[in-house]
């Protein structure tokens, strides 16, 4: 949470959780929502193609389509869904093999709108698992438009406590050579 600058990014990444309860009747500033986006403007991506779209989904009527794609209760405490799509043709391709960049160029982006949402005071939860063909007719997204992730955006409810972090040691997953 932005506590005037006194949170450095390192705390930031350490303290940034998965939320999984929400102040529903809390709206969120559009100053704030702004600031989150344009973070996620910011991204970078495969030879700055930018090959994203952001959907911001608040109304009672959009949210009651969007809350059933996800099988958990709890999603419904969620007063804002932000769902980042990408245009598969519109991504970078590696001429070699013909990876196409489109899921880590919004890969990359989802996290910068995650870590700004949290600076903002802001409770996100990457989910993946969704029913994918629910939030295609509920958008109406053409074939070529990708949807890898979303995530809840809302102030945390009262009760909405943290796990403590379980991650591997860093000398488990770094090799110097």
């Amino acid at each position: 949470m932005n506590n005037g600058g006194a949170m450095d990014f390192y705390d930031l990444v350490s303290t940034r959780c998965s939320i999984r309860s929400f102040e529903k009747s809390r709206a969120i500033p559009e100053e704030v929502l702004n600031r989150v986006l344009n973070a996620g403007r910011l991204a970078p991506s495969a030879n700055n193609l930018q090959p994203w779209h952001f959907h911001v989904v608040t109304s009672p009527e959009m949210l009651e389509k969007i809350y059933p794609c996800y099988k958990r209760d709890w999603i419904q405490s969620a007063p804002s869904i932000l769902i980042v799509s990408g245009d598969r043709n519109n991504a970078w391709v590696r001429r070699q093999d013909n990876y196409n960049s489109i899921e880590t160029d919004l890969t990359i982006v989802m996290d910068h709108l995650i870590l700004a949402a949290a600076w903002e005071g802001l409770g996100t939860c990457w989910i993946a698992a969704f029913d994918l063909e629910m939030i295609r007719e509920a958008l109406q997204l053409e074939p070529n438009i990708e949807v890898f992730a979303f995530t809840p955006l809302g102030y945390p409810a009262p009760d909405a406590l943290p796990a403590p972090k379980k991650r591997k040691s860093l000398e488990e997953i770094t090799t110097l050579y």
